[in-house]
């Protein structure tokens, strides 16, 4: 049996490979002969510029920019010819916020790595979105490449209240003649029910009563950047616009074009040939629920999988998809860690607990292997 794995990184506790090696070791013990193809995948967040190393190559540049709370922090730029692939999670990443600090975490560190690649000589700028720690509409990087307003941009929302006038004109001239490119792992608006802050400021430490804070702050923000009409707003409205906490919204100021995440890293590894020639695709992440379908890697290599007519199953942290939405997303079945060996297990030792549902999985799937 030829079996290709193709996980996202498990949030926090395994990278998009490690994950990869775990399930292809744990599906071994139980069927040693089925062939597994590791093909880490990446949706624009975590792991974004390691997986296209692996996929492309190019050469990898260390910089230095402000973290989501101002420490210093290094990030790793990716360069392929003239494109630069940059990692936002890397500069404002959830992980570099703890504790959280939603209200005052800034994106400027992304706003200084663009900068880095632009002095590096980048003609084409990709910003993988996903992950994020900030929920400033991508303010703090506006700020980082010239714009100004009478307010503080770099100071999260909180920094935006009051805000009434933005100029964005230096850093769109910044970017003038460049191609920016988004990666964005959800297609999510900027505000309002199903928008940015809504979907995503409980995971990255927000209140009830500070989600609606924050969006009448981000909306404020919004007319003083584009305009009060409809016309004005629209780019808000856009799909991708709220990735990584509004970062989106504000790279497509600059004149950023949105693409998904999971498809230009599917592209570049080469994943609907690669489906086409197994037998059986696994995929996963930390937690796999109703947000996998807003972009994410799973639902991203669920729907390739389908396209070749081969069945795709999930092994995850946690699951809270049932099977009839599973099955609307080109999912056969989704296997929980936390089901097997509980959720402190599943954190504290998650290399070990995934390959241990990985074999469990392995009897079900290849059945007439045994050792």
């Amino acid at each position: 049996m030829k079996i290709l794995v193709a996980p996202d990184a498990f949030g926090g506790t395994l990278t998009a490979p490690e994950a990869a090696r775990a399930i292809i070791e744990g599906w071994h013990r139980h069927a040693p002969d089925d062939e597994l193809t590791q093909a880490a995948m990446a949706d624009g967040g975590p792991g974004f510029v390691d997986v296209l190393h692996e996929g492309r190559g190019g050469d990898l540049a260390v910089v230095t920019v402000r973290g989501p709370a101002g420490a210093e922090v290094p990030i790793t730029i990716l360069h392929e010819g003239g494109t630069a692939y940059i990692e936002s999670a890397q500069a404002c990443g959830l992980h570099l916020a703890d504790p959280p600090d939603p209200m005052n975490a800034s994106s400027f560190g992304v706003g200084q790595a663009i900068d880095a690649a632009l002095a590096a000589g980048a003609r084409r700028i990709v910003v993988g979105l996903g992950g994020s720690a900030t929920n400033d509409a991508g303010a703090g990087m506006l700020a980082a490449l010239g714009a100004t307003a009478d307010v503080r941009l770099d100071a999260g929302p909180h920094g935006l209240r009051g805000v009434t006038a933005v100029d964005l004109a230096a850093a769109r001239d910044r970017l003038d003649g460049i191609d920016v490119v988004i990666a964005a792992d959800v297609d999510l608006a900027l505000l309002g029910m199903f928008g940015a802050t809504k979907t995503f400021g409980p995971q990255k430490g927000l209140t009830e009563d500070e989600i609606l804070t924050v969006d009448g702050v981000l909306d404020r923000f919004v007319v003083a950047a584009c305009g009060p009409t409809p016309p004005d707003r629209r780019v808000a409205d856009a799909k991708g616009a709220g990735a990584a906490g509004g970062l989106g919204f504000a790279l497509m100021l600059l004149g950023g074009r949105v693409v998904s995440g999971i498809d230009l890293v599917a592209d570049a590894v080469g994943l609907t040939t690669q489906a086409a020639s197994h037998d059986l695709v696994i995929t996963g992440e930390g937690t796999y629920d109703f947000s996998s379908r807003a972009g994410k890697a799973v639902y991203g290599v669920a729907s390739v999988a389908a396209a070749a007519a081969r069945p795709c199953i999930v092994l995850a942290g946690q699951v809270s998809v049932g099977s009839r939405e599973m099955r609307a997303m080109g999912v056969e079945s989704a296997y929980a860690v936390a089901d097997v060996v509980g959720i402190e297990a599943s954190l504290s030792d998650a290399f070990a607990s995934l390959a241990t549902l990985a074999e469990r999985v392995a009897r079900t799937w290849s059945p007439d292997s045994h050792e």
